[in-house]
């Protein structure tokens, strides 16, 4: 069971009048009036999104001496090398690129760097290679911003250099033609949050002039790019994906149709979800495993009997992935008998797949709600991946642990090391020195978007409406509800004993409902149990009959009678949410129009206080004015007497006992 923050934004389906005078279902309405789409121009502006979103190319820094360049290239037949990464941002990137140049007649190859033997970026070796067979001309994608001394070989060698990249720049930037970023201080594009893909989509709009046809061409690599890159769903991300995702349930290329066929996806119900769990996943075990050239072959192929070939090869190089990662997990979980358990997690192994361990990495953190490092031994060395939690910022406690270290990089949530053997211990201990130091700042909530109160709310018509929402993910999460003190009808493991499989009752109604990736033993419920159950609705559909079924987020006990509890002086469980100044000021100012006073059944007194409130937040607030001398509380298990105190003052809030103990 969680013991989690679950911070409910609304207990009620409420939603303005005017998105319901506009034909929003009330669910749906009410999702967008908790997103901040409280208007109807509001709400029609995210839910239609057209190519009016698409910002001008030329608005980025270099974008213009680039085309030039390229243009140039095509002009006199240079040979031209596209230099990708090995993640499915840079390999979707450089089969776009690639491609275009291709269909233009370009003398273009695309290079992907080993993940294992080359790392990340471009590389002088590599640069020097290209310069001896004639290469005129390196694009790079998804890579290069910080490629200060490559760009000087490459300058060296004859080579001219066109970077494209969505990560964070350095203060100096490499020397090349072009430098084409979106994060660039100077550049005056205001979408910074492109992918790699998106980058050098905007590139090819630029070359070709407009985005029409590089969007009915490409639009299903771009899509696919930006949602494994995690990158936010709104705006113009947002139409770029949806018209992605179109095209891949209508016309895919070849090699994603048989990747969708091969991955047991329903072809004309692609969404960012199935992208981002399936088919993403299938396309980044290539450059985990070092075979890139399986992916690129896959999504450059014209041809559907290769594609299919590729297809079931990347099937094949995910199950690997997963037997490796099988295999880590419990080398580790062994490892961490006896640990302290509010320590990080520093585990090093020699018989390690470095291009695993990151995945490994992220489950322990999630799995112990501590930051986790595992490193990959080979002999002397070892190299290491990095995984935050908690909002715990990874690249300070490395620089602070620096002199213990061969080299490091990433940012406050990843990052990557290289470490002597001989000085694990040491940086084990000093890593867990600066972590009980330097505590996390935040603490780990589930944000979600409303309580569910009516079986209405669940009816197929309802949960079909939330399919607007698509494309769902950064910055766009698929609507997260929660039900309150349901029973658990059944409970069985499914998947080998990876996920599970429930029934809850609630409303009269029985739900089916899947839990992903929760064993029995970690999900700790039982047939009989009353718990509240956190989980996106979506629609399944077997043998041809469609159902309402609950994808579940997580799980924690019911607290019977909580207000009662509360208002009784019992124990206020830590998962609780703190309330806010509104909801103080809300309670106040109801008691203020009631003379100071209110008396009667509790649902009586907290449905004249405030109808939408959640009664553990209302609750809370009430014992926190008793506990400063502002109101006196009367409650016999069934009536509640209120009343406010006749010489009250303003008082800090921040004193209380039991909101210290929330914060």
């Amino acid at each position: 069971m969680s013991n989690s923050l679950w911070k409910i934004k609304n207990q009620t389906v409420s939603a303005t009048k005017e998105l319901l005078a506009a034909g929003y279902s009330p669910l749906l309405a009410a999702i967008l009036s908790v997103r901040g789409y409280d208007s109807r121009d509001k709400a029609d502006a995210f839910i239609k999104c057209g190519p009016s979103l698409l910002e001008d190319p030329f608005l980025m820094t270099d974008m213009r001496e680039a085309a030039t360049r390229i243009k140039a290239a095509l002009e006199k037949d240079e040979k031209i090398v596209v230099f990708g990464d090995y993640d499915v941002d840079g390999i979707t990137s450089a089969c776009l690129v690639a491609s275009y140049l291709k269909s233009k007649g370009a003398k273009t190859e695309i290079y992907i760097p080993s993940r294992l033997e080359e790392g990340y970026g471009i590389n002088s070796d590599a640069i020097r290679r290209f310069a001896a067979q004639g290469v005129s001309l390196v694009i790079t994608v998804d890579c290069g911003i910080t490629a200060i001394d490559e760009a000087q070989v490459a300058l060296e060698n004859g080579i001219d250099l066109i970077i494209t990249d969505h990560h964070e720049c350095r203060e100096i930037l490499p020397k090349a033609v072009a430098v084409i970023n979106p994060k660039r201080p100077d550049c005056a594009y205001q979408n910074r949050d492109l992918a790699g893909v998106g980058v050098a989509f905007k590139l090819l709009c630029a070359l070709e002039g407009g985005y029409e046809e590089i969007l009915a061409l490409y639009s299903d690599l771009v899509a696919v790019g930006t949602i494994a890159d995690v990158m936010p769903l709104t705006g113009e991300n947002r139409f770029i994906v949806q018209t992605g995702l179109s095209k891949l349930c209508s016309c895919p290329r070849p090699g994603l149709s048989a990747l969708i066929t091969a991955s047991w996806l329903s072809p004309n119900r692609i969404s960012a979800v199935n992208i981002g769990f399936t088919i993403a996943p299938r396309i980044n075990a290539a450059g985990r495993l070092g075979s890139t050239e399986c992916a690129v072959n896959l999504l450059m192929t014209e041809d559907p009997a290769k594609a299919e070939l590729y297809a079931a090869d990347l099937c094949a190089l995910n199950r690997r992935r997963q037997e490796l990662e099988t295999k880590i997990s419990g080398d580790a979980a062994e490892k961490l008998s006896g640990r302290q358990a509010d320590a990080p997690i520093v585990l090093a192994s020699e018989g390690w797949h470095q291009g695993v361990v990151g995945i490994s990495a992220s489950k322990l953190a999630e799995a112990h709600n501590v930051p986790a490092i595992m490193i990959c031994l080979d002999g002397e060395l070892g190299k290491g991946s990095c995984r935050s939690y908690g909002g715990f910022n990874l690249f300070d406690a490395l620089s602070a642990c620096s002199h213990m270290l061969e080299g490091y990089g990433g940012h406050a949530l990843a990052a990557g090391l290289t470490i002597k053997r001989e000085n694990i211990d040491a940086f084990r201990d000093a890593f867990c020195d600066f972590y009980a130091n330097n505590p996390p700042s935040v603490e780990p909530s589930l944000d979600i978007d409303l309580l569910v109160t009516s079986s209405d709310m669940l009816s197929m018509h309802s949960v079909k409406d939330l399919e607007l929402l698509e494309p769902c993910g950064s910055s766009n999460t698929r609507a997260l509800l929660s039900l309150s003190a349901v029973t658990v009808l059944e409970v069985a493991s499914i998947g080998g004993g990876k996920h599970l499989k429930l029934k809850f009752s609630a409303f009269g109604q029985v739900y089916d409902a899947v839990y992903f990736s929760k064993t029995l033993k970690e999900a700790n419920v039982s047939q009989g149990d009353c718990v509240d159950v956190a989980f996106s609705p979506q629609i399944n559909e077997f043998r041809s009959r469609q159902s309402v079924q609950l994808l579940v987020i997580d799980l924690r006990q019911h607290e019977a009678d909580f207000a009662q509890q509360v208002l009784e002086g019992g124990e206020i469980p830590s998962y609780l949410s703190s309330p806010t100044r509104e909801d103080f000021a809300t309670i106040w100012r109801s008691a203020k129009c009631f003379g100071g006073q209110l008396k009667g059944t509790i649902q009586q007194v907290f449905r004249d206080i405030s109808p939408d409130m959640q009664e553990e937040t209302l609750a809370v607030c009430l014992k926190v004015f008793e506990e400063l001398d502002l109101l006196s509380l009367s409650f016999d298990g069934k009536n509640l007497d209120l009343k406010l105190s006749k010489d009250s003052k303003k008082v800090d809030l921040s004193s209380s006992r039991i909101l210290s103990s929330l914060s």
